[in-house]
């Protein structure tokens, strides 16, 4: 007699680009906030829940866990590959604000 065990994680990944000075009051704000709906979604569901605060600064500034954050989701993610996606796209707003 076999016996299959299958355990599911839901991961829900929080992706914020707030100003420089605040990357790190967001990524606290982020956790608080959605420490509700993990917590319902796992007596709901009877999963396991995680909160993944991804927060890069307008300008690319990143959190002293980001690096951790990133490891934690599933693939290969290059830490300066998303700084230089969020500074480029700061940018794009900047160009189309000032023309």
């Amino acid at each position: 007699m076999e016996f299959v065990i299958i355990i599911i994680i839901i991961i829900i990944i929080i992706i914020t680009f707030p100003g420089d000075r605040n990357v790190i009051k967001k990524e606290a704000e982020n956790i608080l906030k959605y420490k509700d709906p993990t917590t319902e979604i796992q007596r709901m569901w009877n999963v396991k829940t995680r909160v993944i605060p991804v927060i890069i600064g307008a300008t690319g500034t990143i959190s002293i866990s980001f690096r951790k954050y990133v490891r934690d989701i599933p693939g290969n993610h290059d830490v300066k590959e998303l700084q230089k996606t969020a500074i480029l796209g700061t940018a794009h707003v900047l160009r189309r604000v000032l023309t």
